[in-house]
């Protein structure tokens, strides 16, 4: 009997979703699979607000090391979550074809605060992307801190005094908990890779050979140019940094943007380029980008990230 291939996940309701889309796909090439759930830093700490802990990967950490160590042979992860760069001796086996690639509002008991952009109200999100984004467009808003897995943060949502949060359309969709008071921000531009599932292994050439049936061109090659976007404009958690590109009739519809951590300065571009010729235009358009707004942005970003670490008890 083969050794199975040990997949490694986090332990929330969607990550496994998420793992059992691999292993049955796996499955479906006859090879056979274990899953091997891990817990993150990400899953522990719920009261820090993502941005404020310092790190990247904070989702991804925990299962890159059990991968380095051979305690399993592949991690399933959000792709948005999982760094630009990879630790030294893991790589990309596989993108699954995407999901929903939108942002999706859940309100209480009214959508109508959405029609008064000078009115005020308290929106719930960790994401410092979606705040960024949220007070561009509705500078008077509250926003409030919501961490935890999604069916925490559904239930947040229900018990504190708050109008509304924002999650990723695909997952609350995935495991069917979207519920009927949502609607999809399709204003808002996604984070870099939202709505696809990455698979990451060692460099080894049976694992990668494994995983390549489940690869998608389309969808790899989308959040490899959104992935560049962000590496190229030095982005992590604490940026407020999105990007999408799609697919259409041979060409790739590309939109990416910057915004001030207050929501007040925004530097955005817009590109069409033909599929054979897209494979730099993260990176291009990233620099175009810091060359008309962009740079002015993320300089104010780091000053203030630097200002912040100096401040009386972050020593």
């Amino acid at each position: 009997m083969p050794t199975p291939i040990r997949i490694g996940t986090r332990e929330s309701e969607l990550a496994l979703w998420q793992a059992n889309q691999v292993k049955q796909l796996l499955e479906q090439e006859g090879l056979a699979v274990v899953l091997v759930p891990i817990k993150s830093e990400g899953d522990i700490d719920l009261k820090t607000p993502l941005y404020e802990m310092g790190v990247t990967g904070v989702f991804t950490r925990s299962l890159d090391i059990a991968l380095l160590n051979d305690r399993i042979d592949i991690a399933v992860h959000s792709m948005k979550d999982v760094p630009t760069q990879l630790p030294e001796g893991l790589q990309q086996a596989a993108v699954l074809k995407r999901g929903p690639v939108h942002d999706l509002l859940v309100y209480k008991s009214s959508s109508d605060f959405l029609g008064h952009r000078e009115g005020v109200a308290r929106v719930a999100t960790s994401s410092i992307r979606r705040k960024a984004q949220w007070l561009h467009r509705y500078p008077n808003h509250q926003i409030e801190n919501l961490r935890g897995n999604v069916n925490t943060r559904i239930r947040k949502l229900s018990e504190e005094g708050w109008d509304a949060a924002i999650f990723a359309q695909a997952g609350l969709e995935r495991i069917g908990l979207r519920p009927e008071n949502s609607l999809v921000l399709d204003w808002m531009l996604p984070a870099p890779a939202q709505g696809a599932i990455m698979v990451v292994s060692r460099d080894e050439d049976v694992l990668l050979q494994a995983c390549q049936p489940l690869n998608d061109s389309d969808t790899a090659l989308c959040t490899s140019i959104e992935r560049d976007f962000l590496r190229t404009l030095l982005g992590g958690c604490s940026t407020p940094i999105s990007a999408l590109a799609e697919v259409e009739d041979g060409d790739v519809y590309f939109s990416g943007q910057i915004l001030s951590l207050d929501g007040k300065q925004k530097a955005e571009i817009e590109k069409i380029v033909p599929v054979d010729k897209a494979d730099l235009l993260g990176r291009l358009a990233a620099g175009e980008l810091l060359e008309t707004g962009g740079r002015a942005i993320a300089d104010g970003i780091r000053a203030a990230e630097s200002a912040a670490k100096k401040a009386p008890g972050k020593e």
